[in-house]
């Protein structure tokens, strides 16, 4: 049974719990900013070094459904400790690497820490919140990532600025001994289980070839890799998907949670995650060439006006929190959605010549219907599962944000590829960024009949 009342100790434990959150976010954005000094370091080209974020992202993506499921089984507080140790000590492998082959191995053991805390994280997250309050913890979630998102650059020019590329890594250590510190003495146990299971290896291995070789091959898709061997892989990665699924089919508590699929409201609540991030990205990764090449601005005015998105989401994300405590989150996430896409479709529409400041405001509108819709979307994806699942649910939540911004940057890449002129290339995926945060819109607006009823 969740927490009905919220002390200090539960203040500390989140705490923890959000300390890891930006530190793996961080790790993407401020290693993708270094990629350059990187490459000189270790003497590699620059499409090597991008091996340097991909392994990182690609272990993530392997392992969130089989630590959410070990989760569920054991422990949340167990992965979350486990994770956090990998880590901070794959942090300083980092740092203390001598050839890029090392580097990347220890990237790839950050994958593993950062899979088993992103895989719990919101499974811990509804054991330390009261039920009645659960949207303002999910909502702090949400800001957290979105002001590690906007942040990381920053952070990573700053510490290149004053020290060497090791400090992006030998930051982490600090936190994440704090962190680990607080979690073991604070973060609460799994709610007891009436029936022992035990962990599913062969799922395990199964989730992992299927989301690796699936996931791989769609990113040197958009990277223009080898076509006739990526095809292959993806297609293999579609055969052995075949299998596991009509494997999981049958099993009563799935590591591909196919059972909570049962749940109407948790299935529409996947789909309308799925439909934004792919909106998301197609804005997001579109936007700078329309800043760049088409309207004219400096590289520095480029990346300022990214700024106000991250920025508006921030802020509204706790305002919505509170605001669906006492209203439907169907209904508030369908007017989120709509509102990102009138701001997709403002971007679209501005003329040339329009003025930074029309532009700032655009992409704050964006921002805040996507943060009008993230938290009340998230709120009903977990409180739809039962709480033992939690672990399931919340891997598949991350799984569901991965899927959608792989799809929306490989979308991005087939667009540049067949369409030449660039302006024309950037409104089609604004256009198409539109269509899917309307489709999540209706999505999220054909479920509030259920919600208003649990």
């Amino acid at each position: 049974m969740e927490n009905e009342t919220f002390s200090f100790k539960n203040y500390a434990a989140i705490t923890a719990v959000l300390l890891v959150l930006v530190m793996t976010v961080l790790d993407v954005t401020v290693v993708n900013v270094a990629l350059p000094v990187l490459a000189v370091e270790f003497g590699v080209s620059d499409s090597l070094t991008v091996w340097i974020i991909t392994v990182y992202q690609l272990v993530i993506t392997m392992l969130l459904l089989p630590v959410s499921s070990a989760g569920d089984l054991y422990s949340y507080r167990r992965s979350f400790l486990i994770g956090v140790s990998i880590f901070t000590i794959a942090s300083g492998l980092c740092a203390a690497a001598q050839s890029f082959t090392i580097i990347v191995a220890a990237r790839a053991l950050q994958g593993i820490g950062a899979a088993c805390v992103m895989g719990v994280n919101i499974a811990l997250t509804r054991l330390i919140y009261p039920r009645k309050v659960l949207g303002r913890g999910l909502a702090l979630n949400a800001m957290v990532i979105a002001i590690a998102t906007a942040a990381g650059p920053t952070i990573a020019g700053a510490i290149l600025s004053v020290a060497s590329w090791h400090w992006l890594f030998l930051i982490n250590l600090p936190f994440g001994i704090a962190a680990f510190c607080i979690g073991y003495k604070l973060l609460p146990h799994n709610p007891p289980r009436e029936v022992k299971k035990k962990y599913d290896v062969v799922s395990a291995i199964e989730n992992m070839i299927v989301f690796g070789l699936i996931f791989y091959s769609l990113g040197s898709f958009a990277r223009k890799g080898d076509t006739l061997t990526m095809g292959c892989l993806l297609a293999l990665g579609l055969v052995v998907g075949f299998f596991y699924v009509k494997r999981e089919l049958h099993r009563p508590a799935p590591m591909l949670p196919l059972d909570l699929f049962r749940i109407r409201l948790y299935t529409l609540s996947i789909f309308t995650a799925v439909c934004s991030f792919i909106a998301q990205n197609l804005a997001m990764i579109s936007l700078p060439f329309l800043f760049l090449n088409s309207l004219g601005f400096p590289a520095f005015t480029a990346g300022l006006l990214m700024t106000p998105w991250p920025l508006a989401t921030m802020i509204i994300s706790p305002i919505a929190a509170r605001f669906v405590e006492r209203h439907n989150p169907g209904i508030t996430a369908a007017v989120g959605m709509a509102t990102f896409a009138a701001g997709t479709l403002l971007l679209l529409l501005a003329p040339s010549g329009v003025s930074e400041w029309n532009i700032a405001w655009r992409m704050a509108l964006c921002g805040v219907g996507f943060g009008m819709f993230q938290t009340p979307n998230n709120i009903v994806m977990v409180m739809a599962t039962p709480i033992e699942r939690t672990g399931g649910a919340g891997g598949m939540q991350s799984t569901a944000r991965l899927v959608g911004q792989t799809l929306g940057a490989t979308s991005v890449t087939l667009v540049f590829s067949l369409v030449a002129a660039n302006l024309q290339a950037v409104h089609v995926c604004l256009g198409l960024a539109a269509s899917f945060a309307i489709l999540a819109g209706i999505f999220s607006l054909s479920r509030s009949g259920q919600i208003r009823q649990r």
